[in-house]
């Protein structure tokens, strides 16, 4: 298994996938306990729930699981959210905060997988991010997420459909932000933006308006897509058909707007 996938499109969008990957290398696996080998924590089918929306974007994904290491956390290990609970490099707990590990890394092979997987998803990225820039002038990281929608761990309540993060506005152009909020306020999806995910540490280390790369996190309450939020956490056909005609408005409208030139020095 390859650690990433990487598709090279043609738009000025680049969709990254960190957390849809399912794969643990056997040694690693083997540490993990019986709740850690359930993967509880995967972004289930984004890829799938995103394939075609947008066919001329590129796409890389990372195919290890977050398990191995998370390739939306700091590569210092420092937490997005100072003050609350969250994950972290490598999560030793899930998001019910329930152990994962029979046999936790130790610090060395921490750094071994930063080196070997986190590195490698976001040398790729990097990469792509810079030929769409070149190609275009611009170019727009859109960040692809989901989450079961009641974690109190994590946040109180049930989370809303769609979660818009720009980090308050810093990662993008307001334009970009406007474009994505009015098209989930026009859909049946309860919809918030900068709420309890502002945008990971991929939105907010990338997003550079002034740059010419924007960047936006879309995270989705997984009940908005899936049969149910528990194992096999089985994709819903017919849940599906109005959450990708949303999807779809926003790719297509945040792609017009960087081709148009809109976004030009846009760092507001």
């Amino acid at each position: 298994m390859t650690p990433i996938t990487v598709h090279e499109g043609t738009a000025a969008v680049i969709l990254a996938q960190p957390h849809s990957g399912t794969y643990v290398p056997g040694e690693i696996e083997a540490r993990l306990n019986a709740r850690g080998r359930v993967l509880l924590d995967t972004d289930w089918h984004v890829d799938r729930l995103y394939e075609d929306l947008l066919p001329e974007a590129s796409v890389v994904r990372a195919n290890f699981h977050r398990y191995v290491i998370d390739a939306n956390r700091d590569p210092s290990g420092a937490s997005l959210y100072p003050g609350q609970n969250t994950t972290g490099l490598v999560p030793l707990v899930t998001f019910d905060e329930q152990p994962i590990w029979a046999e936790p890394p130790t610090d060395e092979e921490i750094e071994a997988r930063r080196r070997d997987y986190h590195s490698v998803y976001h040398a790729a990225l990097s990469r792509e991010i810079e030929r769409v820039k070149a190609r275009h002038g611009v170019a727009v990281l859109y960040d692809c997420h989901s989450i079961r929608s009641r974690l109190p761990f994590l946040f109180e309540d049930e989370l809303p459909d769609l979660n818009i993060g720009t980090n308050n506005g810093e990662t993008c152009a307001r334009a970009m932000e406007i474009a994505a909020t009015d098209i989930c306020a026009q859909s049946d999806f309860s919809h918030v933006l900068n709420g309890r995910f502002r945008g990971g540490w991929t939105t907010r280390h990338y997003g550079k308006p002034l740059t010419g790369v924007h960047a936006i996190q879309m995270e989705i309450a997984q009940h908005c897509y899936l049969e149910t939020e528990a194992p096999p956490f089985a994709y819903d056909e017919g849940k599906t058909d109005e959450l990708r005609k949303t999807l779809r408005q926003i790719l297509e409208r945040i792609n017009a707007l960087a081709l148009s030139g809109e976004l030009e020095g846009d760092g507001s």
